[in-house]
């Protein structure tokens, strides 16, 4: 008889949605607004749609391959003669959760002392940051099933908390149906498609984390059932999430508002039209999202960064476990969280996970595309989840080179970086 497995399938719907619910919801909604107007709660609502059919390949493989090193490992293995390829894979997609450590950490740390004379002071914020990654990664390193339980209790508490802030906002919001439908009507003859389309591969990001119930795979019950069951309920009910919120936001709060206070704009927004308690909901909501964010986040990548490890593509050491837990890939992930924390730059570095996810999602599509019918996937589906992904990366690149085409060549130069990182770590170690 083996051991009992740690997580169950309210585990693991609880780490996909702390993966996905983290500060994307409160940062995207005013770039949303400033493009599409009211259609953003759509625009936000089709990136779910996007995510779902990016979530389809994901699945098919997690559950063809059953392998905790995800992303990394479906590459390598369904192209055994690209090692490199995956190589490069792997380094993208462990810096872009980094990176989404990083700015998670500083987001709990922006709400979190929002309410002290200490507010605007950097250093503290910076501290602050630093503690709570710490924090998770101890909780990490403690126990699995330690983690899980904790998950369970901060993700379902915040989904709580956000649906009462929805629900508030529409409540107290001035703008009625009637003036909301006028509104969406005029919106929708001044905006394009080509809009609502980058509106919806932009705001991408924050349903980035579903495929971090795969990483944990080898703590999990029932693979074939729960990987499927976990991942497409948490993608369905982060989307509703999300529309909710956003429909409430725009309903509540002037648009100018929104544009102009971006992360703060719910919180700002709240206070104004329902006072103090409603702003300190929807802190304590930000901190909670924030807090299952990271550390479902450090859970799941950690042990794609032991994956990786164990192929000598990263240090060895990284490989090392204690009682099936990654501690060194753990520590690692949390001391670079924290370099990038200390140098700053997070939001560059956010679009750079943006870009990422959708880039190594279209891969895992047409991967899945490759080996359809070893996964047993639909030709249909994995063609629309290819063209879906693939107009995505486009449109963002569109918009990033539109807006700030400066962030663009810095993030081209982040990704020549770690390719020759990985490239010269590989060829050091003779792995290629």
């Amino acid at each position: 008889m083996g051991s009992k497995k740690s997580l169950g399938f309210k585990e693991l719907v609880a780490i996909a949605i702390g993966g996905m619910v983290g500060g994307g919801i409160f940062t995207i909604l005013g770039i949303a607004v400033s493009i599409v107007g009211f259609l953003a709660p759509f625009a936000i609502a089709l990136g779910g749609i996007i995510a779902f059919f990016a979530a389809y390949s994901y699945v098919k493989l997690g559950v063809y391959y059953k392998d905790e090193g995800a992303t990394y490992a479906f590459y390598k293995r369904t192209y055994p003669d690209s090692p490199m390829a995956a190589s490069f894979i792997g380094w993208y997609t462990i810096f872009g959760y980094i990176s989404t450590l990083a700015l998670y950490a500083y987001t709990f740390s922006s709400y979190g002392i929002s309410g002290f004379e200490f507010a605007d002071n950097e250093i503290i914020r910076k501290a602050v940051a630093i503690a709570i990654i710490w924090l998770f990664a101890l909780v990490n390193l403690w126990s699995v099933r330690g983690m899980g339980r904790l998950e369970d209790l901060m993700v379902y508490t915040k989904l709580v908390i956000l649906f009462i802030i929805s629900v508030a906002l529409m409540y107290y919001g001035k703008t009625d149906f009637h003036t909301f439908t006028q509104t969406f009507a005029k919106d929708f003859d001044h905006s394009s498609t080509m809009n609502i389309i980058i509106v919806a591969s932009v705001t991408f990001v924050a349903y980035e984390g579903f495929q971090l119930v795969i990483n944990a795979v080898n703590e999990m019950e029932d693979p074939e059932k729960n990987i499927p069951k976990a991942i497409y309920t948490a993608v369905i009910l982060v989307a509703v999430i999300y529309f909710i919120i956003a429909l409430g936001a725009v309903m509540a709060i002037p648009v100018e508002d929104l544009i102009k206070n971006k992360e703060y704009a719910l919180a700002s927004g709240a206070e104004a039209i329902m006072g103090s308690w409603g702003s300190n909901l929807v802190i304590i909501g930000a901190v909670l999202a924030t807090s299952s964010a990271i550390s479902g986040t450090m859970f799941g990548s950690s042990r794609q960064m032991a994956r990786i490890a164990d192929d000598g593509y990263l240090p060895n050491i990284l490989s090392k476990r204690k009682k099936h837990i990654p501690t060194h890939a753990i520590t690692a992930m949390a001391a670079t969280a924290t370099l990038l924390i200390l140098v700053g730059g997070l939001r560059l570095i956010l679009e750079f996970g943006s870009i990422t996810f959708l880039l190594v999602s279209l891969l895992m599509a047409i991967a899945n595309f490759k080996i359809r019918k070893r996964t047993n996937s639909s030709t249909l589906f994995t063609i629309i989840a290819i063209l879906g992904l693939l107009t995505g990366v486009t449109l963002i690149l569109f918009y990033e080179f539109k807006t700030q085409p400066d962030q663009l060549f810095f993030i081209a130069g982040l990704y020549a970086v770690l390719s020759i990182g990985a490239r010269g770590y590989a060829k050091v170690q003779k792995v290629v």
